[in-house]
């Protein structure tokens, strides 16, 4: 069975990253978030489920059955919006739908209440974002609704724009997200990190106009977060910002030899899912590094296997170059990436710190260029097995 040097994997990765003529992105899940201390999906769901009251328990259990979370509040939205006066759909009024649809968010606020959290990990990010000075933006996607990030980038005075203009009720600018910083006008500085929350946000609202503004806090009690994509069916003015978001993600992963980073993420939006592989595919001159918690998702596996620009990092394994392999334990080497006979970076918390640590040095820069060109070519099978190249 072929293995893999986590060390080397480690070398070559922090070279890609001090190679500033690069765009870089990152793709955060659930799972960066519950190494601060918040619940993954699973966890959140439970939560909002036990914090209803008993009719308001009843009534979303039926939404429940046909999907998680996300999926039943879309529903749930989706009733709201065809019924008008006293219809009823499913033993709801457009009223308790509506209520409904309020005290979900509401729990969701509750639960994911950054209050008392460890904030740590994404300092560290911060902190590396921080110094990112990269010659195009870098750009952090999410599907959290959390203010983890946000309040992590202000705290270490990060500046970043997601998509929003203004402070007390701030409005979504399509127009400058879709714009592209080095090819339409320096319309803001490279400096300024783009945090794109694809799932929206607990301080997003809609307001009666059916427009999302972004709060400077969470909503408030008796109003419905605009969180999770609107359905499809939906009107256009109702699926405003998450299509334009998603949008701005297809591109990002587009970009000529892009370098993007997926961690805490279950691959479990198929949507989201297709984006990430079909950018593997057409773009085979950039590079895709995905750390997985535990252990690497079939279908992941099944498309790194097919796109060796497409590598998955686990604890006890990896897929580099389209070879799976076992993590070769480094004997009589101390370092902060190997801990318990374990590739630590697959966790979040020391991903970001490792993150921070990282150094650009001018020697570096060469040297991952000629990795990522390697790779892009399609590193032979001895060559993958040894790890990918800096």
């Amino acid at each position: 069975m072929a293995t893999h040097d986590p060390l080397r994997f480690t070398a070559g990765l922090s070279a890609k990253l001090a190679t500033r003529s690069r765009h870089v992105s990152v793709f955060l899940g659930a799972g960066a978030a519950r190494t601060c201390g918040l619940p993954d999906m699973g966890q959140l769901q439970e939560r909002v489920v036990e914090s209803l009251d008993d009719a308001q328990k009843s009534q979303f259990a039926g939404f429940l059955q046909r999907g998680n979370l996300e999926q039943a509040l879309s529903r749930l939205r989706r009733i709201v919006a065809l019924l008008e006066g006293d219809q009823t759909f499913q033993g709801l009024t457009e009223s308790e739908a509506r209520s409904l649809d309020a005290a979900v968010c509401q729990a969701i606020v509750g639960a994911l209440d950054i209050a008392e959290r460890d904030l740590s990990p994404m300092e560290d990010f911060a902190a590396w974002a921080a110094r990112a000075s990269y010659r195009l933006p870098l750009e952090v996607f999410t599907v959290n609704y959390d203010l983890l990030l946000e309040t992590a980038l202000e705290s270490t005075g990060v500046p970043f724009f997601d998509g929003f203009v203004g402070t007390l009720r701030a409005r979504f600018h399509t127009e400058l997200v879709e714009n592209i910083s080095g090819r339409d006008g320096e319309w803001m500085p490279a400096f300024f990190v783009r945090l794109w929350k694809l799932h929206g946000s607990v301080n997003w609202v809609r307001e009666q106009n059916k427009e999302i503004v972004r709060l400077g806090r969470p909503a408030a009690e008796g109003s419905a977060a605009a969180i999770y994509p609107s359905d499809t069916k939906y009107e256009e003015s109702r699926r405003v910002p998450f299509v334009v978001l998603q949008d701005r993600f297809r591109r990002a992963l587009h970009e000529p030899e892009s370098l993007s980073l997926v961690a805490g993420y279950s691959f479990g939006d198929a949507h989201l899912n297709e984006l990430i592989f079909d950018a593997a595919i057409r773009r085979e001159r950039s590079e895709i590094v995905v750390f997985c918690y535990s252990d690497i998702p079939d279908v992941l596996a099944n498309r790194a296997a097919r796109a060796p620009n497409l590598q998955v990092v686990s604890g006890s394994e990896a897929i580099l170059g389209g070879v799976r392999g076992s993590w070769a334990n480094p004997d009589g080497e101390t370092s902060p990436v190997w801990i318990d006979g374990q590739f630590s970076l697959r966790d979040f918390r020391h991903l970001a710190g490792h993150l921070a640590r990282c150094v650009s040095r001018e020697g570096e820069s060469e040297a991952g260029q000629r990795g990522t060109s390697e790779v892009g070519r399609g590193a032979s099978a001895a060559e993958s097995s040894r790890g990918p190249n800096a």
